[in-house]
């Protein structure tokens, strides 16, 4: 079966649920074992809770820490609460937002002889022969796909040092538009990306690679794959959440 990273899909297969009970309630956590000395609880604007321990801590302790923090990781929930997400449906009308590596722009649309998109000065500047959303839609599109040709290809090979050995072959990269998955490599030793991981952060697109190259080693979700992930992105849980809280 091909490795995939899926949007909106916590935990990864090596992780536990497990539930604390507190103040008549639960709270459920997502706990990963890795080589760390310390353990970390962290609560995600998604409102998950997620605990990192090093290998070999007792669950029972594991546990009691994480009904110590109660309180706070209470308060975050709360927090997170009060903010939804999701990015609305768009229009392609000018005024609204679109993202480009991690950063949000202004569309900016007029009507023209020729058809356009240029990124300047914070607004993307769409010059469309109609002005209907549906064209703007398309050329905003085939501008994506110029840059995520590009860029993309571009932090690849800057991934790709990280496992390039004399004898390694580099694997093949392929861009295009997935439903369900950020990324994913075949036994065919093909890479393949999310399209819309160019309106992601470098960083969260570095994640991606570097998870899927992870498989060129490991070609699963044990704990040796997450011990090789851990060492080469120690902040990987951040950035996928990252990821997954700017595009969902």
């Amino acid at each position: 079966m091909p490795s995939t990273i899926k949007q909106a899909d916590m935990p990864p297969a090596s992780t536990e649920k497990l539930v604390v009970v507190y103040g008549g309630g639960e709270i459920p956590f997502q706990l990963v074992f890795s080589k760390r000395k310390s353990l970390e609880i962290s609560v995600y604007p998604d409102k998950s809770v997620f605990v990192k321990a090093p290998e070999g801590t007792d669950r029972d302790a594991i546990e009691a820490k994480v009904k110590k923090r109660a309180r706070w990781i209470k308060r975050q929930i709360l927090y997170f609460d009060q903010f939804d997400p999701r990015t609305p449906s768009r229009k392609y009308v000018s005024g609204e937002s679109h993202l480009y590596l991690g950063k949000k722009y202004r569309l900016k649309i007029e009507v023209g002889t020729d058809n356009g998109v240029v990124l300047q000065a914070g607004f993307f500047w769409v010059t469309s022969t109609c002005g209907k959303p549906e064209h703007v839609e398309s050329l905003l599109s085939g501008w994506y796909r110029k840059k995520a040709d590009l860029q993309l290809n571009k932090v690849f090979s800057e991934c790709w040092e990280k496992f390039k050995r004399p004898d390694a072959e580099e694997p093949n990269l392929k861009i295009m538009q997935l439903k369900k998955r950020w990324g994913s490599l075949s036994k065919s030793r093909t890479l393949t990306l999310n399209l819309d991981l160019i309106k992601a952060p470098k960083e969260c697109i570095e994640y991606v690679i570097i998870h899927e190259l992870c498989h060129l080693e490991h070609y699963h979700h044990g704990p040796e794959f997450y011990q090789l992930l851990e060492r080469l992105v120690p902040d990987w849980v951040k950035r996928k959440h990252k990821l997954e809280m700017a595009l969902i």
